[in-house]
């Protein structure tokens, strides 16, 4: 037998304390579109991120375990300087801009439920492709 494959990544989930101030945060402040979600029978919502997915799953009780060097997940953005001018003006805390050894500038803010997010500029020519299938 063949062992199976991986087609690609889908979504992450994130188990939050209050889905309405997570919306909030992932619409208002990410930018990121709302999408429709099954009617399952636990609160929750969809974002697009690209051709992928977050799904915010409610009632979290637990603070999660996240930090820039522990759980956290990167969001790939075109310019750096445009998202510190955003967050500045929205007055939503992060830490400033700094250059991993390979260069890439990033950018890290915790959601209302404290999962650190990076926001990291790649330039051209270190852009990851999509592998062929």
């Amino acid at each position: 037998m063949e062992k199976p494959i991986v087609v690609r990544f889908d979504h992450i989930a994130l188990h939050v304390k209050d889905v309405s101030a997570s919306i909030q945060f992932y619409q208002n402040i990410l930018g990121l579109q709302l999408l429709p979600r099954p009617n399952f029978d636990f609160e929750g919502a969809w974002f697009l991120v690209g051709d992928r997915e977050i799904h915010l799953i409610g009632n979290r009780i637990e603070k999660p375990l996240s930090g820039s060097r522990s759980n956290h997940f990167a969001l790939q953005v075109h310019d750096l300087s445009d998202w510190e001018i955003w967050l500045q003006h929205q007055k939503y805390p992060y830490r400033p801009p700094k250059a991993r050894p390979d260069g890439v500038r990033q950018i890290f803010l915790e959601d209302p439920d404290g999962y650190t997010i990076e926001l990291a500029e790649k330039s051209s020519s270190i852009f990851l492709s999509t592998p062929k299938s």
